[in-house]
């Protein structure tokens, strides 16, 4: 039996009953083919990779379909562009009927602008712009990242709840899935991290890290707090000794239970990697599919390194790995989203494989299935920086986009923006894991300091950090994180990171749409900005530290001077500004990075050697008082 259905798997359809075939359809929206094997397979995750060869204007693929549970195999693709197109599937059991010989064909439809202005998704997916530095949609439209980080979306902590929310919603217990996106869709957010599945991790009796029998750590999670399991100090999600270690791990179930792999019968605790589950993934179809029509364009990762070594033990971690990725990319590669390979925060020794481990693994992935066939960037949320943790060129061939991290949270992120800028060929780059509002963790303390959650210091760190980041190169966008990336929710006590719906409602949140203004506010000519920290004296202000979010200058600026982003931190000094045209008029405008609002315009005349000295801060002083931003245009 073949069933084509050409719908969004989202939407609650029963596909198997879905027999009516349609010939039309809209470009960049999602389509189904269900194919039901013939043949009888003990292991259909393991033994069978069936595919469509897929014909339309410019482009000639093969795409990879996923097993979804008992005989039922499917293959999900776009058209990317307006024309006819056609199939034919196939798969590696040739003598399989139900999986091999079936072709069909349809006629793709273009969206109209009034269309695409309702959801932006429908312009096409993401992809790096023409000069490598920035993002935009297949139409040219830029797409500037607004992200949060919510790791833990994809299971039961955000349950999808089939409910519509209310345009007064305000964030509390028994909050869900659709609540938290229209909640930031409402403060101007487009997109949400999240990992994809958190194998070996349960609320059960052993603490949230620990070793097996044979010394292989099984996870290194996060807490799930007050569930004690042992007496004194245990090993906690950061590796410290510590209190917070006797609790067990948070369960990363779906909402009905189901766990992303079946358990190892000889190796308790850990995933059997050969039995991928299903159902689970059915939970997320949901979840992605919503994403996807209200217009948000996910970072979508694999799993936490924690999962490593006992992956790396007890089975051939090239091959598996790479299946599983596989699978991700085929059930959810016809959605517009960025992949992460893999979720790289830390490369502690005993709670993670090595960068080059998981860097084998992904190159291995792409050797043998090839990138994404609808072209959507691979990158990594990682340690430090992907250049200087994974590598760069011919060492990460499968890296389309570079990113920061994790650490430092301070001002030397900076440097490494910059650096991954100027390596060439040029790709896009952007700050996955700044400054966390409301975190209070030996990580996040610029300066030293650790202020108390939501306090006006707290959020200003993680203010100066999405302007420093931006405009340190980071053209892409911004992901916006909180103490809540875990996401303690209903049912459960806070503890050292509090509630889901309490930190979604921190002021800091707030200032991510006016940043996408600021930036955006001469249209996609930020596109062309480069980084000009060097023509800023001083760039920093006396006794600034390196290490805090204080007094440090930014400046981006167009190849040919007509065009500048700058913005100032807190104490940072009344700068002048060499590199602009010899005696030149320029317009100058303040911008309040707290209230989005630019003040009044004012005029400016470079000096005979290119120099501007910039104005009083709008309160009138040489040193700012609070931050400010500014954009400086050639009249």
């Amino acid at each position: 039996m073949l069933c084509c259905v050409w719908a969004f798997a989202w939407n609650g359809v029963d596909l198997k009953d879905a027999r009516a075939e349609t010939d039309k359809v809209r470009v960049w929206e999602m389509q189904e083919i269900l194919l039901e094997a013939k043949g009888e397979y003990e292991n259909p995750y393991l033994e069978v990779l069936c595919w469509i060869d897929l014909q339309g204007p410019g482009f000639s693929k093969r795409i990879y379909g996923f097993w979804d549970g008992g005989a039922v195999f499917k293959v999900r693709f776009v058209a990317t562009a307006p024309g006819n197109w056609s199939w034919e599937s196939g798969s590696n059991q040739t003598e399989d009927s139900g999986l091999n010989g079936h072709g069909g064909s349809l006629q793709a439809k273009a969206w109209s602008e009034r269309e695409k202005r309702k959801n932006p998704n429908r312009r096409g997916f993401v992809k790096a712009s023409e000069n490598g530095h920035a993002l935009e949609y297949a139409d040219g439209t830029p797409y500037f990242m607004l992200g949060d980080t919510w790791l833990a979306g994809s299971t039961w902590r955000l349950p999808f709840r089939h409910a519509a929310t209310s345009p007064e919603y305000v964030p509390g217990p028994g909050i869900g899935f659709e609540d938290a996106v229209q909640y930031r869709k409402g403060q101007g957010f487009n997109s949400v991290s999240m990992i994809a599945a958190f194998p070996n991790w349960e609320a059960d009796l052993n603490p949230s890290t620990y070793a097996d029998e044979n010394g292989i750590y099984v996870r290194n999670a996060w807490e799930k707090f007050h569930y004690d399991v042992s007496e004194g100090r245990g090993t906690d999600a950061s590796g410290g000794l510590s209190y917070w270690g006797t609790f067990t791990a948070k369960n990363m179930r779906d909402e009905r239970g189901n766990l992303p792999f079946a358990l190892s019968e000889e190796h308790p605790g850990v995933s059997n990697f050969n039995r991928l589950n299903p159902q689970f993934f059915q939970s997320l179809d949901r979840k992605m599919g919503y994403l996807s029509e209200v217009g948000f364009v996910p970072l979508l990762e694999t799993v936490r390194r924690d999962v490593g070594p006992s992956w790396n033990a007890y089975f051939d971690f090239n091959e598996t790995f790479a299946r599983y990725y596989q699978y991700l990319i085929s059930r959810y590669g016809a959605y517009n989203l960025l992949f992460s390979g893999i979720h790289l925060d830390w490369v502690p020794e005993d709670f993670s494989l090595t960068a080059e481990q998981f860097n084998q693994a992904l190159i291995y992935h792409r050797e043998t299935y090839g990138p994404p066939p609808f072209e959507q960037l691979c990158t990594a949320l990682i340690d430090r920086a992907t250049h200087t943790t994974l590598g760069q060129g011919e060492q990460v061939p499968w890296l389309d986009m570079h990113s920061v991290g994790n650490k430092p949270r301070d001002h030397r992120v900076g440097e490494n923006l910059e650096v991954q800028f100027a390596i060439e060929p040029p790709k896009p780059t952007i700050n996955f894991e700044p400054y966390y509002t409301g975190w209070l963790h030996e990580i996040n303390k610029p300066g030293g300091e650790e202020p108390p959650p939501n306090s006006a210091r707290d959020v200003y760190f993680s203010r100066a950090q999405m302007y420093g980041s931006v405009l340190s190169g980071g053209l892409s966008g911004h992901v916006h994180g909180t103490a809540a990336y875990d996401i303690t929710t209903t049912g459960e006590p806070a503890g050292a990171r509090p509630h889901i719906w309490d930190a979604l409602k921190y002021q800091s949140a707030e200032y991510m749409a006016p940043l996408q203004d600021f930036v955006l506010s001469e249209g996609k000519r930020y596109q062309e900005l480069a980084p000009a920290t060097t023509s800023i004296e001083p760039r920093k202000a006396p006794g600034a530290p390196e290490d805090g979010l204080d007094g440090w200058s930014y400046m981006m600026r167009t190849e040919d001077a007509s065009f500048a982003l700058l913005y100032f931190e807190n104490e940072a000094a009344r700068a002048t500004l060499s590199g602009f045209e010899p005696n030149a008029r320029y317009r100058w405008r303040w911008y309040d990075p707290r209230r989005g609002q630019w003040l009044e315009m004012r005029e400016l005349r470079s000096n005979e050697d290119g120099e501007i000295k910039a104005p009083t801060f709008p309160e009138g002083a040489d040193v700012a008082v609070g931050d400010w931003a500014a954009k400086v245009l050639l009249r």
